[in-house]
């Protein structure tokens, strides 16, 4: 019988048990036997000290202090008075001399002391707190140090604000406060939300410190009051970090990865997107050779998508062949060649003389504990460098403090579905708070998913510095060009755009290997004054950098609530629309191909022109683009090098800086200053020309290259043909400047100017109008309709609005004029536009575009949005199996039509069974499902027979449901496996959509096989 959890594959279950003989236990640590004893360290009996080393004596247990620098030390504890550090040099890499302290004695405590902070070690009994050089605490213990047989743990009073962060990736959760939660630090295997893959005995507190628990036991933090802090030894061995400054958070991750090591800087092939399966002897594809990777590599090209490095080992079992020959095919084409890891080590030498540049590690690593794990980081890294001139890049599923200066970190197996983007989104940006600076997950799993959730997924982690997607797996394969139109083009998209973006995250890269910060962040950490960032309404969005803010959508829908935009000027990416923060929108249009995202009023972002597939597209004359959000004073640096060798470690790199002034709001003159590049490295470009694009939403009278004034160009068109210039396109996000200019040498620095124009939003803010679409609109293929748009003038009067819809091909639209809009109102617009009568049924993207003139200027407003074009409604009985499905989510795998829910493809389900009743007719499913149809108001009644499918033998427990047109109108009992078949009869007279909805009751979908058997619409 298939596997009943459906959520991992046979052969992955199968190893977990042959690993669980290894792993050290990973529950919950500090729960004890009720009879356990705990002891608490006494008064202190003894003090002594070593240059920057203090001792302090308490009966038979000995605490040890040991300052690393101003803001850094270490506390350790040993009950029975001898010391032990079974991490011993693994973790902590040399700190250098220590720092220069004193101490002195009162009567209660003994201070010890740096110039920037005081530890207080209490003497009845013995407890620590720690205070800054002003006299301000930062923490203190409740009580002494407490052990049992084989547990430590602190406890800290909380502070009435306090928030905590960290404990490394946390599946879905972390970049929101861990405040009032317990949180487990530990290898678990569980791969989907709740799980804790790459953990890491780290958190940091708002009260700006941080704790690295020094050790490979499991951890266990509880964010209650007090904190409770417990590690699985009965030892005690702790890093503390005193942040500083506004950035105090930024601060403690630095001196934590100064402590355990700054994140690796990945060569730019490795921050493109990857690929992964088995080419050889593949039991899901039939019988292959690793060349064949070349032919799925050659669909990349075909599709003129970029893809820099393929695993072609990725599945237990499936070995390689003709490795030297795959490299050189791969290289052809221009990505280089990864392998897994799951033979070992061994031949690690050879195989990269033979091409290897990517090691990916198997589960099997963690072993028996977490310093294997870590060493196969490391080892797999070293193995790379020590035979090629190529950085180590590696990726681990589960890991620990340490491999964020080897590798990338991964999530694990997951099935894609709605639910796997909801909860990945919050992942990767709480991992940033415990120095991962690259953490990821495969593009919509490697098991189930589907094209919008795969479109969905890839969209976002475009956003995220590396990632990759999985083969061989699911049933079918997951690259990015597999589902067709609309899809493939959606994917090249953001592909093409994640390319584009290289220069800006491959600086934020090099910034991590100084700071130890990652691109991709919770809006806490750049907002740590705002009450908002550490809580849920900013859960499921995140930024890269300081600039982009990126709101995934994660459910089947086209519009996003909810999107929280801090204090600030915020940019829509696509339609140029200003918004002041903070603020919260909702009811975001987000068709399928548009992904909801903002850029920081002030944002100077670094881009490769063109649409280039690969990084080795560019060429020594190719651009550079900056894209400017001018606001107030801004900067950003730009950092270069070879990309691929390790020859920027000796300083063969490169920096150049854009300085960017501007007014803070309104009407003024912006200046871009292009500072000279400073440093070298094989392959700089000696000179390069330069295009910008400058949001500003009102032209300027004249643009100049130091001091000269550049031509004016008459149209785009112009504008692309020409080699310099510029042009003001009222038609592009709100109203942009285009700048060309001719080569520039890169050892000097150059200044454009921009006379007379303004900030972002305008020379009038709010003067611009913006146009909004009702959602839930639909048409019929090859009907006559109207789409309503909504055009809301802003602080002035729009004057001769037109009104129309960008649609595709084959579709007729007229143009609406209407007068003027008075300043403030709303005036809504019906445009006349007909589908053709092949337009698939489902969400089509148009643009609805409303051209005006307001505050002296022509302008355009832009909105995406998504129509419904629905099929004609059945006019005599039908199967539901046989009506076309708007929408079709489900928990495992595709929904099946006439068979009961199979594996991870269309068509691998059984015969549907009911109570040993077969059914030909009907939908199989698995919780959670929704199944959307269209009546069309024409049907009057719905019946089925539903229940658990009898090959489930007993297991699962839901309830089904029939929805219409957002309104309930039955929900059956808790159904399980053993339950007899549950009877649906249903009103649905005048219903225009019609969901039937699998919800799982108990929190298990284990085999919540739910069929609609004899599913049927009575139309007659």
């Amino acid at each position: 019988m298939r596997s009943l959890t459906r959520f991992r594959s046979a052969v992955a279950a199968g190893l977990l048990g042959l690993l669980a003989a290894f792993v050290v236990p990973a529950g919950p640590v500090a729960a004890r036997a009720a009879d356990e004893p705990a002891t608490t360290v006494g008064d202190v009996t003894g003090f002594s000290h070593e240059g920057s080393v203090y001792r302090l004596t308490a009966g038979r247990a000995e605490a040890r202090v040991s300052f690393v620098s101003a803001e850094t030390f270490r506390l350790e504890l040993a009950p029975d008075g001898t010391f032990t550090d079974p991490t011993g040099k693994d973790i902590v890499l040399p700190q250098g001399k220590a720092p220069r302290t004193e101490w002195r004695e009162k009567s209660d405590r003994y201070e010890l002391s740096t110039a920037k902070v005081t530890l207080r070690a209490y003497k009845s009994p013995l407890r620590f707190a720690l205070y800054r050089a002003d006299g301000t605490r930062v923490w203190a213990e409740t009580k002494g140090l407490t052990w049992t047989k084989d547990t430590t743990t602190q406890s800290l009073a909380r502070g009435a604000d306090e928030q905590f962060y960290g404990a490394g990736m946390q599946n879905g959760r972390g970049n929101t406060s861990h405040r009032g939660k317990k949180v487990e630090v530990s290898v678990d295997y569980e791969w989907n939300d709740g799980g804790h893959p790459n953990s890491v005995p780290f958190y940091l507190s708002t009260a700006g410190y941080g704790v690295f628990r020094n050790t490979y036991a499991p951890n266990t933090y509880d964010f209650a009051e007090p904190v409770t802090a417990t590690a699985k030894e009965q030892r005690f061995d702790a890093y503390y970090f005193a942040g500083k400054g506004d950035d105090a958070a930024k601060d403690v991750i630095g001196q934590y990865t100064r402590l355990t090591g700054k994140p690796f800087l990945p060569p730019v092939y490795g921050m493109e997107i990857g690929d992964a399966d088995c080419y050889l002897h593949n039991a899901n594809r039939g019988e292959r050779r690793t060349l064949d990777s070349l032919k799925v590599a050659d669909g990349y090209v075909q599709h003129d998508m970029p893809n820099g490095w393929m695993l072609v080992n990725d599945g237990y079992g499936c070995g390689y062949e003709d490795l030297p020959e795959t490299s050189k095919g791969l290289a052809e084409r221009k990505m280089k060649m990864g392998l897994w890891t799951e033979d070992g080590l061994a031949k690690i030498a050879e195989q990269v003389r033979a091409g290897q540049r990517v090691a990916k590690l198997d589960v099997a690593w963690v072993g028996d504990g977490y310093k294997k794990a870590l060493d196969g980081c490391k080892d797999a890294y070293k193995g790379i460098e020590d035979h090629s001139d190529a950085r180590g890049f590696t990726w681990a599923p589960e890991s620990w403090s340490g491999a964020q200066r080897c590798g990338v970190q991964w999530s694990g197996d997951q099935s894609g579905s709605w639910e796997y983007i909801r909860w990945q989104i919050p992942t990767y940006a709480g991992s940033t708070m415990s120095g991962l600076a690259y953490t990821t997950g495969d593009v919509d799993g490697i098991f189930g998913g589907s094209p919008k959730t795969y479109v969905r997924d890839l969209q976002w982690k475009m956003f995220l510095p590396v990632t990759m997607t999985m083969d061989g797996w699911a049933a079918s394969d997951k690259q990015p060009f597999r589902y067709g139109e609309p899809y493939t083009s959606i994917n090249r998209k953001y592909l093409k755009l994640h390319e584009s973006l290289l220069p800006y995250l491959y600086s934020y890269a090099h910034e991590a290997t100084k700071t130890g910060v990652g691109a991709v962040r919770p809006l806490a950490l750049e907002y740590p004054d705002d009450p908002k960032a550490a809580t849920d309404a900013a859960k499921y969005e995140f930024l890269t950098g300081e600039d982009f803010l990126v709101a995934p959508v994660y459910k089947d829908t086209a519009t996003r609530d909810g999107i929280y935009l801090p204090k600030g000027t915020w940019t829509d990416y696509w339609s140029g629309r200003t918004y002041r923060g903070p603020t919260t929108v909702d009811g975001y249009s987000a068709p399928l191909d548009t992904l909801p995202l903002f850029v920081r009023g002030g944002a100077s972002v670094p881009m490769w022109p063109g649409g280039i597939r690969s990084y080795e597209d560019r060429e020594a004359d190719s651009p550079l683009a900056w894209d400017i959000y001018p606001q107030g004073k801004s900067s950003f640096e730009l950092y270069e090098d070879d990309g691929v060798t390790r020859r920027h470690r000796e300083g063969e790199y490169a920096t150049q800086r854009a300085d960017v002034r501007a007014p803070r709001s309104g009407a003024g003159d912006v200046s871009v200053r292009i500072g000279a590049s400073e440093g070298e490295f094989k392959g700089k470009q000696r000179s390069r020309p330069y295009a910008f694009t400058l949001h500003t939403g009102d032209a300027p009278s004249r643009v100049e290259l130091d001091g000269r004034a550049l031509p004016r160009l008459a149209s785009k068109g112009a504008y692309d043909k020409a080699g310099q210039g510029w042009f003001y396109d009222r038609d592009d996000r709100g109203g942009v400047v285009k700048v060309k200019t001719p080569s520039r040498r890169t050892d000097r620095a150059f200044e454009l100017t921009l006379d007379d124009t303004s900030a972002v939003g305008g020379a009038v803010p709010g003067a611009a109008a913006t146009v909004g679409v009702p959602a839930g609109q639909e048409l019929g293929a090859g009907a006559p309709g109207k789409v309503a748009v909504d055009v809301t003038a802003g602080t002035k009067d729009a004057t001769d609005v037109e009104v129309t819809l960008d649609a595709p091909g084959g579709w007729t639209v007229a143009a609406t004029r209407t007068g003027r809009i008075p300043a403030g109102t709303t005036r809504r617009v019906e445009v006349a536009v007909t589908p053709p009568k092949a337009a698939d049924p489902g969400e089509q993207p148009l643009t609805a575009t409303a051209r005006y003139r307001s505050a002296g200027q022509d302008r355009t407003a832009r909105q995406r949005f998504a129509l419904g074009v629905v099929p004609e409604a059945p006019g005599k009985d039908t199967w539901a199996s046989d009506m076309v499905w708007l929408k079709s989510t489900n928990g495992y795998g595709p929904a099946e039509r006439d068979r009961s829910n199979g594996e991870s493809g269309a068509g691998d389900g059984r015969t549907l069974t009911l109570a040993g009743k077969t059914y030909e007719k009907g939908i199989g499913t698995h919780a959670n499902a929704v199944i959307e149809v269209y009546p069309g108001g024409r049907c009057s009644a719905f019946t089925a027979d539903v229940g658990i499918d009898d090959e489930i033998n007993g297991y699962g427990e839901v309830a089904f449901s029939v929805e219409a047109d957002g309104k309930v109108l039955w929900t059956s009992p808790k159904v399980t496996g053993a339950s007899a078949t549950v009877p649906v009869d249903v009103d649905v007279r005048g219903a225009r959509h019609v969901e039937l909805k699998v919800t799982d009751t108990n929190g298990s979908k284990s085999g919540d096989h739910a069929d609609w058997a004899a599913a049927r619409f009575s139309c007659a």
